[in-house]
């Protein structure tokens, strides 16, 4: 594909909450890229989606919108276990995709991707693949990251993480909670140490009274990286409060918290004020950081390409929340092991 002139006509898979959104960023924010079809499991979740943009049409299933003459990108916001398939299909094709997280739910198929994606690579010398990781778009964290590159606080010790959900749909389970939640603090924590994830241990505390039948609530995971730093994470799926997400960095010579309504939190000497309010839920939580992430994404499909988290990115977090299934179901530390990047 060569770099387009003209807007990039994007096909969204999946428009439930999250792709629904995305085809209304499409629509009205992102500049040079418009959708033009939408599918999803439901047809009348497509048709009412669609009807809401004029000029989106509604292919009759997600291969049918990859093949259609109109579509020169797609972004993947189905169910986590169709994302397999559908990016095995998108780099057959040619096709620049974002895939919202988790990449895939097993390692075998998130090897299957990155190696698919490599081979792609070494004939076009282009990536296709960025995964949806939109925490690395937020200020708060890349400020963090700035942080922690320019060594202005001394090595990284501690990140001290927390994310709760008010609530989550009625079939989560305590090991999608691990999939598809902690699956945020696992890429964040890569992000902002700038190292892998080497080990996961999973606990689950005395249950909150009014979480869904069968579901642990909280979660509680600890990481350990390659360097010696540990992070230690809160996953709480049904608090009934709101959306909150913060991270707190804990270095050598200061601290620094992101999750606050104005920016990073640092705390030396001189320390600062505090003040923030818990965000109704994801959507509003990290809209600037989605608006910054597609569009990022559209600019590089433009050129026929793809920026931002990668596949091996998405691989490896797979890896490291399928360790904490395990770790979750036996109490046990369990090690990570990633192949190496192609």
């Amino acid at each position: 594909m060569t770099e387009q002139t003209s807007d990039l006509r994007v096909a969204v898979v999946g428009v439930g909450a999250m792709g629904a959104d995305h085809v209304r960023r499409l629509a009205d924010r992102v500049v040079g890229a418009r959708p033009v079809l939408v599918a999803d499991a439901s047809a009348q979740t497509a048709e009412r989606v669609a009807a809401a943009h004029p000029g989106v049409r509604v292919a009759p299933d997600a291969l049918a919108a990859l093949d259609d003459d109109d579509v020169d990108a797609v972004v993947i916001a189905s169910t986590g276990p169709t994302h397999a398939e559908l990016l095995l299909a998108c780099l057959e094709r040619g096709l620049p995709v974002l895939c919202e997280k988790p990449m895939t739910t097993d390692v075998a198929s998130a090897l299957e991707v990155v190696r698919a994606e490599a081979a792609v690579s070494a004939t076009t010398g282009k990536r296709l693949v960025q995964v949806g990781f939109m925490r690395r778009y937020d200020a708060g964290y890349v400020a963090l990251r700035q942080l922690v590159e320019t060594d202005e606080l001394g090595a990284p010790l501690l990140l001290h993480c927390a994310h709760r959900n008010a609530s989550v749909p009625p079939y989560s389970t305590s090991e999608t909670v691990v999939l598809d939640s902690l699956v945020h603090e696992v890429d964040g924590a890569r992000f902002l140490l700038g190292e892998e994830v080497t080990a996961i241990t999973v606990r689950t505390p005395r249950r909150r009274r009014s979480a869904p039948e069968g579901l642990a609530d909280p979660v509680f995971a600890l990481l350990e990286t390659q360097s010696g730093a540990l992070v230690d994470v809160e996953v709480s799926a049904a608090t009934g409060l709101g959306y909150e997400v913060r991270t707190e960095l804990v270095a050598e010579r200061g601290t620094a918290l992101v999750g606050t309504e104005s920016g990073p939190l640092v705390a030396r000497a001189d320390t600062a004020v505090r003040g923030r309010r818990v965000p109704a839920g994801f959507l509003e939580r990290f809209e600037a950081a989605y608006d910054a992430e597609v569009q990022a994404w559209a600019d590089a499909a433009r050129r026929g390409t793809a920026a931002g988290p990668s596949s091996y990115d998405g691989y490896a977090a797979t890896a490291v929340t399928t360790a904490g299934v395990e770790a979750l179901r036996t109490g046990r530390r369990v090690e990570v092991v990633l192949e190496p990047r192609p």
